[in-house]
C-alpha cells in the first residue's frame, strides 16, 4: 500500500535558485530562526549535540491564537522533547515565540503559493521529515458574500485551504515512506454546517474535512493519521482582524482547551477522526448531516 501511494504523481518542485526566503507581512530582512548568513529560506538546523530522534512538529498559524497556544503545548511535554518547525507570517511574534519554545521560526505568507513551496523545502531539507503537522492557520472575512472583496476571497481559500492541501502534499509522502506520521487539520463548525456571512470561510472548512475524510481513506493501512479538529467559537484575534466582533452569544472557549485537544490527540494513542470543541458541537453537526432541511429551519429561525 505504501509504495503504491508513493508511486503517484510527482513530488514538490524544487525552488528556483532565486527563490528568495519565504516572506511575511514584517519584520526583518533576516528574520528571526535565522541569522542573516544562514541560506534563504532555511530554518535553524538542529543544534550541536541534539538527539537525532526527537519527534518533529510542523505547527501553522503559530504567530498567534491556536497555533501559539498548541506551540507552547507541545513544547511543555518534556517526556517527548519535540523539535518544533514554527511557521507564521508576524515575524516579531513568532521570533518571540520560537525563542520561549526552543523552536524555529519559518516564517511564511500562506497567501503566495511561491511562499508555500519554499517553507516546503526548507522544512524538508532542515528536518528530513515531519512526524506530526498541525495545520492551525486561518484567516477570515465576514459579511454579506456580494460584499466581499476578490482579494479577500483569494486570501480565505489560499490560507484556509489551497496552502494546506500543499503542505500536506509536500510533508506526506515521507510519512507514508516511514510508516508513522499524523495530521491535525484545524476545522472549524463553519464548515459543518454553514454560517451566514461566512460564505467563503465556511465554504473552505467544509472542504477541509472532505480532504482529510478522503485522505484517510488513502491512507488506511500506511500508519499516516488525519485528524480533524472541529472548534466552536475560539477566543483568539481571528474575529478581531476578520473585522467584526466574535459573537457573544455562544461562550468561547480558549486557544489552550484547543491545544490540550490537539495534544490529547497526538500522545493519547487513540486515534480519532474528529474531534469538536466544546463536544456537544457534534450535535448540530450531527443533526445538520441527518436532516438539513430541518436543520436549516431552525438556524433561519433563531440564527
Amino acid at each position: 500500500m505504501a509504495s503504491a501511494y508513493l508511486a503517484t504523481g510527482p513530488g514538490p518542485e524544487p525552488p528556483p535558485p532565486d527563490a528568495g526566503e519565504p516572506h511575511g507581512r514584517t519584520g526583518s530582512a533576516a528574520g528571526p530562526g535565522r541569522s542573516a548568513g544562514q541560506p534563504r529560506g532555511a530554518v535553524r538546523g538542529r543544534p550541536a549535540g541534539e538527539p537525532a530522534d526527537r519527534p518533529v512538529a510542523l505547527i501553522t498559524g503559530a504567530s498567534s491564537g491556536i497555533g501559539a497556544a498548541v506551540a507552547a503545548r507541545f513544547a511543555a511535554d518534556d517526556k517527548r522533547a519535540w523539535r518544533l518547525l514554527l511557521h507564521g507570517r508576524d515575524r516579531q511574534r513568532l521570533g518571540l515565540l520560537a525563542a520561549r519554545t526552543h523552536g524555529s521560526a519559518v516564517p511564511a505568507d500562506l497567501t503566495d503559493p511561491a511562499a508555500v513551496q519554499r517553507l516546503s523545502h526548507a522544512v524538508l531539507e532542515d528536518a528530513d521529515h515531519v512526524d506530526v503537522l498541525v495545520a492551525s492557520a486561518g484567516v477570515g472575512w465576514s459579511g454579506p458574500f456580494v460584499a466581499m472583496p476578490h482579494k479577500a476571497i483569494d486570501e480565505v481559500l489560499s490560507v484556509d485551504f489551497a496552502a494546506l492541501v500543499h503542505l500536506v502534499r509536500a510533508v506526506l509522502p515521507r510519512m507514508v515512506e516511514r510508516g508513522s506520521g499524523q495530521l491535525v487539520l484545524i476545522g472549524s463548525i463553519a464548515g459543518a454546517v454553514g454560517v451566514r456571512d461566512e460564505a467563503v470561510y465556511s465554504a473552505a472548512k467544509s472542504a477541509l474535512g472532505v480532504f482529510a475524510d478522503s485522505l484517510r481513506y488513502e491512507l488506511r493501512g500506511t500508519g499516516v493519521h488525519v485528524c480533524l479538529v472541529v472548534p466552536g467559537i475560539v477566543d483568539t484575534p481571528f474575529f478581531a482582524r476578520r473585522g467584526t466582533p466574535r459573537p457573544t452569544k455562544v461562550r468561547a472557549v480558549s486557544p489552550a482547551q484547543v491545544a490540550d485537544e490537539v495534544w490529547r490527540a497526538v500522545t493519547s494513542g487513540r486515534r480519532r477522526q474528529e474531534i469538536f470543541i466544546p463536544r456537544w458541537l457534534r450535535l448540530p453537526a450531527r443533526l445538520y448531516g441527518a436532516t438539513p432541511g430541518l436543520f436549516r429551519r431552525l438556524a433561519g429561525r433563531f440564527g
